[in-house]
């Protein structure tokens, strides 16, 4: 297809600029590295998918040629690519959103994670984007910005193998006209991604997240958890290493390893590191620690306009409900 040429000309991403070498990621195990390569790809894989046909059903029949433990990634990929071509076609709009009512119903959170991504191509030009989706779950977009940034821009620090040569950039990596929440939000995305740019490595990535400011720890480490708990791929014990030398941000670790267990459920294949990771961070069972996120849904107060203070925005009230249930089994235990 002509069109689909034209498209990977303009927008595609090059071989190799996911793998660690090129991104200046923290040296590892190479099982490890090959293991957290695999999830760049697999993005890739997606993102080419979408450009070449963005079609929903014949876009969900190539993404289920990507292996099942990885095909979430594969679906945030061809979102990311969905919403690059929604925005730039302003006359044939809505392939995210008919994505969404389809196929990547499955991978809901990956999908609104994807179109983060695209956000951060497009810069503030992207928000109406954002805006159009889910007024609960878009804040993922914002995760799936911080998470873009990071993996792009915060990883060649490593390259001088020196975790806090690079941390004074990834705290700089936070655009200035964030407003409201979207600024927490991005930050839970860039700790996703310390899980990358540490090389899964607890030691590396307590030392980043140490390097930034106090009040932003929390998000980071919420997004640590969830990386942990739906990537995975680190060595044996590197999460049980993770949650004691964390211990005063347990809840967090618990509050994303619990998103991560939804997503996962959802997606309807629930890999064993996920089962392992949610048992350490959360203390109970994938299905269990779904239910949580469930429960906390209920009567939930939904504003479709909000975008400020924490107090004020649904979404942090999700999650604070969450990470409260998980503080009092921890106090209680």
């Amino acid at each position: 297809m002509v069109l689909a040429t034209i498209r990977r000309r303009l927008f595609g991403i090059a071989p190799g600029e996911t793998s660690f070498a090129r991104r200046g990621f923290a040296p590892c195990d190479a099982a490890v590295r090959e293991h957290l390569e695999r999830v760049g790809e697999s993005f890739v894989f997606g993102y080419h998918a979408a450009l070449q046909d963005a079609r929903s059903s014949p876009l969900a029949k190539r993404l289920e040629d990507c292996p099942v433990a990885h095909r979430g990634f594969a679906y945030e990929g061809a979102a990311m690519a969905l919403a690059i071509l929604d925005r730039m076609t302003p006359w044939n709009r809505g392939r995210v959103q008919r994505f969404l009512d389809g196929p990547g119903g499955d991978h809901l959170y990956m999908v609104h994670v994807g179109v983060g991504w695209a956000m951060a191509r497009l810069r503030k030009g992207g928000r109406r984007t954002i805006a159009s989706l889910d007024p609960l779950l878009r804040w993922l977009a914002w995760d799936g910005y911080g998470f873009h940034e990071m993996y792009f821009h915060g990883g060649g620090g490593h390259r001088e193998d020196t975790a806090h040569r690079a941390v004074a950039h990834m705290i700089d990596l936070r655009p200035a006209w964030l407003e409201g929440y979207e600024g927490r939000a991005f930050d839970q995305g860039v700790g996703r991604c310390l899980w990358f740019v540490g090389g899964a490595q607890p030691e590396r990535i307590v030392a980043m997240m140490e390097g930034f400011p106090a009040n932003r720890r929390s998000d980071l480490m919420s997004g640590v958890g969830l990386a942990a708990t739906y990537a995975g791929g680190g060595q044996d014990g590197a999460v049980e290493q993770l949650a004691r030398m964390t211990g005063k941000y347990r809840a967090e670790l618990a509050l994303g390893a619990a998103f991560a267990a939804k997503a996962r459920l959802r997606s309807g294949h629930v890999p064993a590191h996920t089962d392992d990771a949610c048992a350490i961070l959360c203390g109970i069972s994938v299905a269990e620690a779904g239910r949580v996120t469930d429960d906390a849904l209920l009567d939930l107060p939904i504003d479709e306009h909000s975008s400020g203070s924490a107090s004020a925005n649904p979404y942090e009230t999700w999650r604070g409900r969450i990470r409260a249930q998980f503080a009092r089994e921890a106090v209680s235990s």
